[in-house]
């Protein structure tokens, strides 16, 4: 016998998935349990939804006590063009992955849950700097843990994740204690050309700018996928567009080699754009 979920359940359920805050996500398991369909074959269902708003309602409560007690942060400053979080079960090579990636030189070792708090390192990506941060050991019910709900607040406001673990009974671990989170991932499987991987996986471009007759300057500037002239000229300076006459572009997105453009003109990965002004 199919479950067969109806049209409010599976709208309330969009809502559940999209919804940022503990508060919104109860309202909306709430709906999720007010619509569920009430049959022999829906009662596995039911029952989970019911666990998981047990779970939130515990949740709610800690977040009330954090605020007034420590007021310890609940977010991790973003630096540079991109926030990254290395997400894993223990013993995976997370901090040896953000040592290798980063400046940064964590504590290694093979006893179990070595990395208490999170880790942050900066990785340079052929002059884009992105911030890097690795998570504590990921655990069941990660989320009642003490550090649990500060730690999934880094992980939800993430551009990316990087997933690492030993085998799949982990990875189903990850998937249920990650479910409502929203951001890309990425699993780790080599260390090869690992940094071009993440770039790749970012939704930025690299662009470099340059002045008549000289080389490109350095470092690029990182902007968002789809980006067109006018968002590199505003990036520049907010008042540039006023000046604007044209730009002259060498890359992946021009036709021939200077091709002159306007605005508009869309920009790809490593182009290299010479701004002229008024």
């Amino acid at each position: 016998m199919a479950t067969n979920p109806g049209f409010e359940y599976i709208q309330a359920e969009k809502k559940y998935l999209q919804a940022e805050t503990t508060n919104e996500k109860i309202s909306c398991l709430n709906e999720m349990i007010r619509t569920c369909p009430k049959h022999k074959a829906s009662e596995k269902m039911l029952a989970e939804l019911k666990k998981r708003l047990t779970k939130l309602k515990s949740l709610q409560e800690k977040e009330k006590q954090a605020k007034k007690g420590s007021g310890k942060p609940t977010s991790i400053k973003k630096e540079g063009a991109a926030q990254i979080v290395i997400v894993g079960t223990t013993n995976t090579g997370k901090s040896t992955l953000l040592s290798n990636l980063t400046n940064l030189k964590p504590k290694i070792s093979p006893i179990p849950f070595t990395t208490k708090k999170p880790q942050v390192g900066i990785m340079d990506y052929g002059g884009i700097k992105l911030q890097v941060i690795e998570i504590p050991a990921i655990v069941e019910n990660f989320l009642e843990q003490e550090q649990g709900p500060m730690l999934m607040n880094v992980i939800r406001h993430a551009d990316l994740i990087i997933l690492m673990f030993n085998n799949p009974e982990e990875k189903r671990l990850l998937d249920n204690e990650l479910y409502d989170i929203k951001v890309k991932r990425l699993i780790f499987d080599n260390p090869e050309n690992f940094k071009d991987k993440i770039w790749g996986n970012l939704d930025l471009i690299k662009i470099y700018t340059k002045q008549p007759g000289k080389k490109p300057d350095f470092p690029p500037i990182a902007l968002e996928k789809g980006s067109k002239i006018k968002d590199l000229a505003l990036h520049i300076h907010k008042d540039f567009i006023k000046k604007f006459r044209f730009a002259r572009v060498n890359g992946k997105s021009a036709k021939f080699k200077g091709q002159q453009v306007g605005l508009n003109h869309r920009l790809e990965d490593d182009d290299i754009v010479e701004l002229h002004s008024k």
